[in-house]
């Protein structure tokens, strides 16, 4: 909105020609969408707490969350306002690339805010039923995986896939791109969702996360980068630094009310509206494969569920105290926000590993 508005007064006064830098308006969208959080973090919690949206915590679970009891959630609606109003006012809106995340983003969203209002409405932390909930996350992303092979047959998307360290193999999955996307949203989406388990982790992480692929974006949509580092170069996914620039600072806006002691929480509204929104950010740069390194710490988190549930089913015995993973190290005696830093701390690790595999290629 406001992106064109300034492009047609750069054509009178050059001092408006800043708006036409992707840097500048990244700038501009992360501190638009951190202050729409700090403006706005407080009236949301007042009337979510107005309105008894809290969440419930579960008794199997370590027993110092108890006292998080009756903290209101659903407090994604803050983020997803926080990335969608800059997303809006800032990027080039006959950018399809643009379009395509704004409806991951809200799509994952809008599944994640229907079982957290099941769970709120029934008192008790059991959302939707997990066939219910699977069967809306598996049309959500096969619409976005159908949506995103019509732009590559229209020349603006590649289908091939690209691997980490390796330069010269990167296979076309044509028509399997759609069944690919698919996994990659719903694995993406349900371990950004295991990884909200403390205060703070979850956005945190994601926010490490979506900054290694907006740096990926722009370095696609760069000519002369791509051709460097030998990628893709792919000119639609420079909206997406304005797009992934936004969801950083709406993360780091909800990471002030979300820190510990958290005064709301995201609940799947938020969780799986991050989880999504980051794969199909994988899947536009044509790095889907890269996030297994950029998330490494929801790779951990997502595996430390399946090894458990596979090792209980077979053995009849527990790898971890209790999954996921930052659950096990609290009840080895870590205080959580000891738990949650040290896994900020792996988030950065990985995300700069994932970076740097561009020039070890």
């Amino acid at each position: 909105m406001l992106y064109e508005f300034f492009d047609l007064l750069a054509d009178k006064w050059s001092i408006f020609n800043v708006f036409r830098y992707v840097t500048f308006r990244s700038a501009i969208a992360a501190g638009t969408a951190f202050l729409i959080c700090l403006l706005l973090g407080p009236w949301l919690i007042r009337f979510l707490q107005r309105v008894s949206f809290q969440q419930a915590i579960r008794d199997e679970g370590p027993a110092s969350h108890q006292k998080k009891a009756g903290t209101p959630t659903m407090g994604g609606l803050l983020i997803l306002a926080a990335v969608l109003i800059p997303t809006l006012l800032w990027t080039n809106l006959a950018n399809p690339f643009v379009w395509i995340q704004i409806t991951a983003t809200l799509g994952f969203g809008f599944v994640g805010f229907i079982d957290d209002y099941a769970k709120v409405s029934r008192r008790q932390n059991l959302g939707l039923k997990a066939k219910g909930k699977m069967g809306l996350l598996v049309i959500v992303s096969l619409g976005l995986g159908i949506w995103m092979l019509s732009q590559a047959r229209m020349g603006h998307f590649l289908t091939e896939i690209y691997f980490p360290f390796f330069k010269n193999y990167h296979p076309d999955l044509k028509l399997f791109f759609v069944p690919f996307a698919i996994l990659v949203l719903i694995g993406t989406s349900n371990a950004v969702n295991l990884t909200d388990g403390l205060d703070g982790l979850a956005i945190g992480s994601s926010g490490i996360a979506f900054a290694a692929y907006t740096v990926i974006a722009y370095v696609a949509s760069h000519f002369e980068i791509a051709r460097y580092l030998d990628i893709p170069h792919i000119v639609l996914a420079s909206e997406l630094t304005v797009y992934g620039a936004a969801m950083c600072g709406a993360s780091m806006g909800f990471l002030w009310h979300n820190a510990h002691p958290a005064e709301v929480f995201m609940g799947d509204t938020g969780a799986l509206a991050l989880g999504g929104a980051l794969g199909t950010m994988a899947l536009l740069t044509g790095h889907p494969l890269l996030l297994v390194v950029v998330g490494g710490l929801f790779v951990m988190e997502a595996l430390s569920v399946i090894i458990q549930v596979l090792s209980y089913r077979w053995r009849k015995q527990r790898v971890f105290r209790m999954a996921p993973l930052h659950h096990h190290f609290e009840l080895k005696g870590w205080h959580e926000s000891k738990v949650i830093i040290r896994f900020w701390i792996l988030a950065l690790l990985f995300a700069l590993l994932a970076v740097s595999t561009f020039k070890l290629r």
